[in-house]
């Protein structure tokens, strides 16, 4: 059993099972979420037996490091990681004024498909357990000795395509009795499942769900993103509608802009009416390159021309300003290897 991916009730089931005080269970489970222990030895007020029965019987995430590249242009940290199977995950660290943010990943690998990222190229190996999830953030709190205040959930892999253990996720990394990140500081990226997002609706949480949009009619999104078959634009611009209604939570839209593609006037138009009423903010990311494909981001000139557009018709909408992309660390650039060519 993934004893780090339990919450603090079904660690207190555990312990009472092993023979043990329900207050134990309190105590390990700061160990391995405040104090961010590395193994059962490091637990150093629990009995050496039950140490002993818990390593017996209950599997102990914890992330190697393998490599940490950082950003000679803003300090932007990018970590490799290697699971306990042999897998590899990046996540990345970057400081803002507001605080450190953590970009992880839900998941080894990508089948979404997405033209211009490099996440997907390998296809989908499997989905991340919720201590996957956690430790990628604890590993690199213990590694920069700073506390995490934000996580987006944008790293490799779809996560609402591992829903189940993305919401446990959420709850224990929110909890008062872990990190305690309040739900308003977490981002969710999703490329448009739309039954998951309405699930997720459902929840009533207060984090922020970012649709990754890149088009604003259903042929241009098809064109970059292979999701876009299985779902009408229109169908997912009201499942957005729908998370806004039962949450109160403002939806944010990732556009990336492609040179020649999707930076048109007519392009920034039809984004206009597509979103017309929602309550909602644009992200526009000029697309990274990325080895494998031809796409080139939009010259300034023209992401600015498109921002524009929007503001005059009463649109928030902002550049990103990319984080660590001389590291292969921003927005589309994560990978699940140490790099091209080799694992």
């Amino acid at each position: 059993m993934d004893i780090k991916s339990l919450s603090l009730d079904e660690l207190k089931t555990e312990v009472v099972k092993l023979g043990e005080k329900p207050y134990r269970a309190k105590q390990l489970y700061e160990w391995m979420h405040v104090k961010l222990a590395r193994s059962y030895g490091e637990m150093t007020n629990l009995p050496k037996d039950l140490r002993e029965k818990l390593s017996e019987d209950y599997e102990y995430i914890s992330l190697k490091e393998v490599t940490v590249q950082t950003s000679g242009l803003d300090g932007t940290k990018k970590y490799l990681f290697e699971l306990a199977d042999g897998n590899l995950v990046e996540s990345v660290w970057m400081q803002y004024h507001h605080g450190n943010s953590v970009c992880i990943s839900s998941q080894v690998g990508c089948r979404m498909g997405c033209r211009f990222c490099a996440s997907t190229l390998d296809g989908l190996e499997r989905n991340l357990t919720p201590s996957e999830m956690l430790d990628q953030i604890y590993a690199i709190s213990r590694s920069t000795g700073e506390r995490v205040s934000n996580v987006v959930v944008m790293g490799t892999g779809e996560p609402l395509d591992n829903y189940d253990n993305l919401l446990r996720f959420i709850h224990m990394v929110t909890d008062e009795n872990g990190l305690n990140i309040s739900q308003r500081n977490i981002t969710v990226s999703t490329c448009g499942i739309v039954e998951y997002m309405k699930r997720l609706a459902d929840q009533k949480l207060q984090i922020t769900l970012a649709l990754s949009l890149h088009g604003s009619t259903q042929e241009k999104r098809r064109e970059l993103m292979p999701v876009a078959n299985r779902y009408d634009i229109s169908e997912v611009i009201d499942a957005c509608r729908y998370y806004f209604d039962q949450t109160g939570r403002r939806v944010t839209f990732e556009y990336s802009l492609v040179g020649g593609v999707n930076d048109t006037d007519e392009d920034a138009e039809n984004l206009c009416r597509l979103i017309d009423g929602l309550n909602c903010h644009v992200n526009l990311i000029p697309v990274n390159p990325i080895k494998e494909r031809d796409y080139v981001g939009s010259e300034r000139k023209d992401v600015l021309r498109f921002q524009k557009k929007l503001e005059k018709r009463h649109i928030n909408a902002t550049i990103r300003r990319e984080m660590g992309r001389d590291i292969d660390g921003a927005c589309g650039q994560l990978r699940r290897r140490h790099g091209i060519g080799s694992e």
